[in-house]
Order: structure tokens, then C-alpha cells, then sequence
């Protein structure tokens, strides 16, 4: 395999491409919301677009930004930047390439979504830097991610009219800031010789835990208020409760003294949430809209 192409795979592994789909269905929900039925072919093109080039852009770019401390971490000093399989500059790169991506796509939807660009990449950019100085960083994590649901509602009706967008990304901030507490739990010796900062060295893992759940205990209101401002009936609400029980899952895996099932407990919840809610709010408002 050709050098230049060996490198875009391994970097590709390295940012792990797959992950978008983690956000993906969030971003299509809110454009079915918004569309109130399906989006044009167009506008699904370039979100999808806009989410590929913001999400590699935001992971290249913390690839970058903590290959030192990946080096002294045993569990990311096999990482490709500190076990010296790609070069930095190959990286930064395809970090400019994939911001190029995201600033073309927001260029192509609209006015509003090209004007409030540089502040969605700018939140993506400056989280790399949150551990280094505040305990909130998976707060900010958060905040990251819930751009997505709202900016794909802004990229199909050009504006933001509604408290819908705003109920999701707050679903999706909570969400994703109480599963980051849990994941940040396997590092809490490293960030305490580190310096760095987190929820699980402040608190210690036991009370991290408790934040994680009462996160999530948010997220699932924030959950309920958009299923009560949307009315989408009994589909919706099996998405409802199958989060519920998703969550509740998660946190039944993963103990103070055990935190051995905690990738499980990540990757199910990550990988079936955002697929569910979509499948089932998103479903919804097909069904409304043909009834």
C-alpha cells in the first residue's frame, strides 16, 4: 500500500472515523425536525459532510494537542502520534483539510450556518485544552456534540424558531457529559500524576459516579420535556423508554471497584442511543407528517 494512503488509514483509525455515527443520528433527528419529514437530498448531503469534517477536525487536532501526555499514559502510548506511525505535520494536515470540509458543507447549507461556523469549530478546538485547567471539561465535551442536533435544524430552515433543537442538545450535553465522567474514571491515577484536570480526581471515582448517573438523571428530564413539547405519541415514547433503560443498563455495569465492564458499558450505550432516539422521534415525525 502506497505510504500517502497507509497514513489516511492510520489516521483514520486514530480519530476513529466510525464514531461519527455516534453523532450522526442526532444531527438527522434534528433535521427531520426540522423539516418536520425529510430533509432535502442536498441539505442531508452536506450535514453529513459538516459532521464528518467537524468531528475529524476536532479529533485530529486532540490527537495533536495530547500526544504528549498520550506518550506517558499506558493506555494511550500506542496511539499513532506517540508511537511515531504518523508524523505530526501529516496530522495537522489532515486537520486543516477536514476544517476546510466542515467550512465548505456550512457554506453550502446557508447564510446562518456559515456566520455561526467558526464558533461550532472554535468549541471543538478549545476542548482539547479543558483538562489541562477545569474539572467542567466533560461539561464541555458535552457542548460539543449537542452542536449538532441544532445546527442541523438551523442548516434546513436557515433559523433558529423553536425550543425543539434547543431540548435536544440539551439531551445531548447531559447524555454526553455523564458517559465522559464514567469513561474519564480508567484514568484517574494518570490525571492526578498529570495534573490534569477531571470530575473522577476532584471527587474521587465512587462520587464520580453519582455525578455520572445524576447527569444522565438530567438528560433523561431533558428527555421527557422534548417528548412532552413535540407530541409525538406512543413511538416516540418507546424511544423514551428504551433510553431509560439503556442508561440504567450502563450504570449497572460499572462500580467504584470494578470499572473492568466500563468499554462495555460505553460502547452500547453510545453505539444504541443516538440510533434509538432517531428511529423512534425521528420515525414519529414521518408518521405525523404522512398521516
Amino acid at each position: 500500500m502506497p505510504a500517502f494512503l497507509r497514513d489516511i488509514r492510520t489516521t483514520l483509525e486514530m480519530i476513529k472515523i466510525e464514531h461519527t455515527l455516534f453523532a450522526l443520528p442526532f444531527a438527522f433527528l434534528g433535521a427531520v425536525l426540522a423539516a418536520n419529514g425529510v430533509p432535502s437530498a442536498k441539505q442531508l448531503i452536506w450535514i453529513t459532510a459538516a459532521m464528518v469534517g467537524a468531528r475529524s477536525t476536532a479529533m485530529a487536532f486532540n490527537r495533536i494537542a495530547d500526544r504528549h501526555y498520550d506518550a506517558r499514559n499506558p493506555r494511550t502510548a500506542n496511539r499513532a502520534l506517540p508511537a511515531g506511525l504518523l508524523s505530526v505535520g501529516f496530522v495537522w494536515v489532515f486537520t486543516a483539510v477536514s476544517a476546510t470540509l466542515f467550512f465548505i458543507s456550512a457554506a453550502m447549507l446557508n447564510r446562518l450556518t456559515l456566520v455561526l461556523s467558526p464558533v461550532a469549530l472554535a468549541s471543538v478546538l478549545l476542548y482539547s485544552f479543558t483538562k489541562r485547567w477545569t474539572l467542567l471539561s466533560h461539561l464541555m465535551l458535552g457542548w460539543c456534540l449537542s452542536i449538532a442536533p441544532t445546527g442541523a435544524w438551523i442548516a434546513v430552515r436557515g433559523t433558529l424558531d423553536s425550543p425543539v433543537p434547543l431540548l435536544l442538545s440539551l439531551v445531548v450535553m447531559l447524555w454526553t457529559a455523564g458517559f465522559d465522567v464514567l469513561y474519564a474514571c480508567q484514568d484517574y491515577d494518570f490525571d492526578a500524576k498529570a495534573g490534569l484536570h477531571s470530575i473522577p480526581k476532584s471527587f474521587g471515582i465512587a462520587r464520580a459516579l453519582t455525578i455520572a448517573r445524576l447527569l444522565h438523571l438530567a438528560a433523561f428530564a431533558a428527555l421527557l420535556g422534548l417528548y412532552w413539547i413535540t407530541q409525538l405519541g406512543i413511538f416516540a415514547l418507546t424511544g423514551v423508554v428504551a433510553t431509560a433503560a439503556l442508561l440504567f443498563y450502563q450504570h449497572r455495569l460499572v462500580k467504584a471497584d470494578d470499572l473492568s465492564k466500563l468499554n462495555a458499558a460505553f460502547f452500547t450505550t453510545n453505539a444504541f442511543v443516538s440510533v434509538i432516539l432517531f428511529v423512534t422521534f425521528g420515525g414519529a415525525a414521518l408518521l405525523r407528517t404522512s398521516s
